[in-house]
């Protein structure tokens, strides 16, 4: 059951102009204190240390996903295309709006250090005790389930997921435009009202009339520019990996018994394994930019020097490596316990394959791990995977080139340069 708001509102937006929300459910939503807190996580985690404008929220890009999904729907509406069941729309709405609501600060390189799977806290605040699950429940008793299984692509109607969750969605279509006005650069912008004009709900599934496949090729070049010059970025990946050394660190000294000077709840709980809905709902970016400032001046030398790297940007220099070449790797470490370095802590080698983003692959695997691949319809209503018709994307789909860094703090190594091999200064060009 769908319930209009009196008067629409509107979202002034960078990126989609307005935001326009009819729905009282969705406004309600909006006004939650679960969604609100994705005001306080970035969007871009650690990038903003890197390109110094990528300071926008996972709120704003919620509200974006929701807005590139109402507009789906609503040209499926206007075209009155059969294949769309138009009593899943304030289903489709509600999951695009959530579908980020569990992340927690820095996203995805403390999901990697803790274990944190952010579409399972998604699910616990749909279906938890929360200001979300009551404005679901208003709906209907059953609606939050429906949420919740739209998030773990697991809905009966495969459509809906679709609209959420494939190679050519809604949190894409906006992650890309957004993320590449923020950071400044031009390699994410594309077509977006082709693409929604060439979007068609064909047999449960969201397909591309062939008209618009030019469309879809600049959609996925930009994708693929993106997840090079942006999202894997060494300059980024550098100040990931100081990140998850700080936690790393804490999670160590507080195994051993380590007395912290300063300890917030909500951190204790992240690092002992036991934290809860309502201490995760507390986490947001400014208590733990706050716990690392306290943290910098604890006793313990190396979490107090992480910790001052990652705020004043103090980043580890890096250099590329044609290989991880484990017997030399293994020669440098002990060079770092000769002149005084920790090898765990000073240094690490880092390929950015482990990263969330992806570039474009062709075809779904067995297991299901891997997103349906993106169909044309042609005009005898065929269906063909369209990198066998786009030379483009058969070019770049699945396409893995990434490098190995050695990350390493290089104010503390050039003083002891001379007592290095000339195989350790020659790859870290010392």
């Amino acid at each position: 059951m769908r319930m209009e708001l009196q008067e629409e509102k509107v979202f002034k937006d960078p990126v989609h102009h307005s935001i326009y929300v009819q729905d009282a459910v969705v406004w309600k939503l909006i006004n939650t204190p679960e969604f609100q807190r994705l005001r306080r996580i970035r969007q871009l985690g650690t990038s903003y240390l890197t390109f110094h404008g990528a300071e926008h929220s996972r709120f704003s890009h919620s509200l974006g996903v929701y807005e590139i999904t109402r507009k789906i729907i609503s040209q499926f509406e206007r075209n009155r295309y059969a294949d769309w069941p138009q009593e899943e729309k304030l289903l489709s709405l509600c999951a695009s709006l959530l579908h980020d609501v569990g992340h927690g600060p820095f996203s995805h390189s403390l999901e990697q250090i803790f274990h944190i799977d952010h579409e399972q806290w998604t699910c616990e605040i749909i279906l938890g005790d929360t200001g979300v699950n009551r404005v679901l429940r208003e709906v209907d008793a059953d609606f939050p389930a429906k949420v919740a299984s739209v998030i773990r692509k697991k809905y009966v109607n495969p459509i809906v997921v679709s609209l959420v969750s494939s190679q050519l969605d809604a949190d894409r279509m906006d992650y890309l435009l957004r993320d590449a006005y923020f950071t400044g650069v031009n390699y994410g912008t594309f077509d977006l009202d082709r693409i929604l004009r060439v979007l068609r709900p064909y047999r449960g599934k969201i397909v591309v009339k062939e008209s618009g496949m030019h469309a879809v090729e600049d959609y996925l070049m930009s994708r693929y520019q993106m997840y090079w010059q942006i999202y894997f970025h060494p300059v980024t990946r550098s100040s990931d990996i100081i990140l998850r050394q700080i936690f790393r660190r804490a999670s160590e000294l507080f195994e051993s018994g380590y007395s912290f000077a300063f300890m917030l709840p909500p951190i204790q709980d992240l690092l002992s394994g036991t934290i809860g809905l309502a201490h995760y709902l507390k986490l947001d970016e400014a208590m733990v930019q706050t716990t690392f400032g306290q943290w910098s001046e604890e006793p313990d030398e190396i979490l107090a020097d992480l910790c001052g790297r990652f705020l004043n940007r103090q980043l580890y220099k890096y250099a590329p490596l044609e290989s991880e070449d484990n017997g030399w790797l293994q020669t440098v470490r002990q060079e770092w316990l000769q002149i005084g370095l920790h090898p765990e802590y000073h240094m690490e080698v880092d390929t950015p394959m482990d990263s969330p983003y992806d570039v474009y692959k062709p075809g779904a695997l067995p297991d299901g791990k891997e997103k349906p691949p993106i169909l044309l319809l042609d005009e005898q209503e065929q269906l063909t995977e369209i990198s066998v018709k786009s030379d483009i994307i058969q070019s770049i789909a699945g396409l893995h080139r990434g490098k190995y860094y050695i990350y390493y703090p290089e104010e503390r190594v050039l003083p002891h340069a001379h007592l290095l091999s000339s195989e350790t200064r020659k790859k870290l060009s010392i």
